[in-house]
């Protein structure tokens, strides 16, 4: 029953690939990796769990349920959107990723320029919360949910549609570099964006939590798992997208303030070791 559990219930070749490549480039990049830059043993665990929660979600018999129940496709999305990613890009696998890409041949680096400014575009702080929650609304509209859950490519489109959004904010969120001395988005901005994101998605989760029709007929259409009122997986599922998603807007900001602390007392610390004239 167990071996059960962990299988695919909808085996994806591909999926299953692109998870087995990741994890073994970072298991080789972390094994090479010079031991002044190696992550820690939390952060590689972090690494690690992030990663196996959305192949869990994706590629066992958790996949099935999210298909047949509202409330299990919503704690899918969760772990896709939020929580699997929020661990990667708190990993910070960036000493790794480094490694790789001091490996690529010289001759790639043209190659390399589009996808650098696809990156960049997508990392802008105006696009990237505007496509963090605008995936969230359109995948849940319920014409393009409808179709998503039974049209089987567009299934596995929205979900690593979610996923690699997901990754994107959570990096450009959690991003361990020092936007004093690098690029990387001020931590005022991301705080402000932390908490923009959570109030639609506060206001989406309660709309669908108090709402008095079905919503979501796919999941009649195509029987429940579990013999669950539908009104009940519907409040469930609401509650989901409700209250996680802002808590995990809430430890952002956490994580942010503490980092903002820790550079502010670097940097003075760093002033008053420095002579004066």
């Amino acid at each position: 029953m167990a071996t059960q559990l962990l299988l695919p219930y909808d085996p994806s070749p591909v999926t299953i690939a692109v998870f087995a490549a990741v994890l073994v480039l970072y298991l080789l990049g972390l094994r090479r990796c010079p031991a002044a830059t190696r992550p820690g043993s939390l952060r590689v665990v972090a690494f690690l769990t992030g990663l196996l929660l959305c192949y869990g979600v994706m590629q066992t018999r958790f996949d099935y349920y999210a298909q047949y129940m509202f409330f299990v496709h919503r704690g899918q999305h969760l772990v896709l959107h939020h929580l699997g990613p929020f661990l990667i890009a708190l990993s910070n696998p960036l000493p790794v990723l480094q490694y790789w890409r001091r490996q690529l041949p010289g001759q790639l680096m043209p190659w390399l320029t589009p996808v650098r400014l696809l990156y960049r575009c997508l990392q802008n702080a105006w696009v990237a919360p505007f496509l963090f929650v605008g995936l969230i609304f359109f995948w849940l509209w319920p014409p393009v949910h409808f179709n998503a859950m039974l049209d089987r490519d567009l299934y596995w489109v929205m979900n690593w549609s979610m996923l690699v959004d997901g990754v994107l904010f959570w990096w450009l969120m959690l991003d361990p570099r020092n936007p004093y001395t690098t690029t990387a988005l001020g931590y005022g901005k991301r705080i402000l964006i932390l908490v923009l994101v959570a109030v639609p998605q506060i206001i989406l989760g309660a709309s669908i939590t108090f709402a008095r029709q079905s919503v979501y007929d796919v999941y009649e259409v195509c029987g429940r798992a579990w013999p669950m009122a539908p009104a009940t997986d519907q409040l469930v599922g609401g509650i989901i997208t409700w209250i996680p998603p802002a808590m995990m807007s809430i430890l952002g900001v956490l994580l942010v303030l503490r980092r903002l602390m820790n550079h502010n007392d670097t940097a003075s610390d760093t002033a008053q070791m420095t002579p004066t004239g």
